[in-house]
């Protein structure tokens, strides 16, 4: 069960052919530069170094109604990226239970 107020990470996955590929790249820095859903904490698109069609595109938001009121304002735009390569990916939604914020680093 998803304690109220942890964050969540959405990931979807799916295996995009090389000719799509430069188009959701490209699709997604378009994404990057719209004003970002409330709650959204960060994002990535990320591809396999195994498996090259094997792309996710990773989002962590503020909590489940932040992603919640995202999904009730329409179809999300990382999965309208995905669909308008006509690929449908696979959608995982976790519980953030620990993580490292980026601006502990060391040196």
């Amino acid at each position: 069960m998803t304690n109220v107020g942890h964050m969540v990470l959405t990931v979807l996955e799916a295996r995009v052919p090389a000719e799509k590929a430069g188009a959701l790249e490209a699709g997604y820095h378009i994404l990057a530069t719209r004003p970002l859903p409330p709650g959204l904490v960060s994002s990535r698109l990320v591809r396999s170094t195994i498996d090259e069609g094997l792309w996710r595109l990773e989002t962590v938001w503020r909590d489940r109604e932040a992603l919640e009121a995202m999904r009730s304002r329409g179809t999300p735009a990382g999965l309208q990226l995905f669909r308008d390569q006509g690929i449908e990916p696979t959608v995982s939604l976790l519980e953030v239970v620990a993580s490292i914020p980026h601006e502990r680093r060391s040196g």
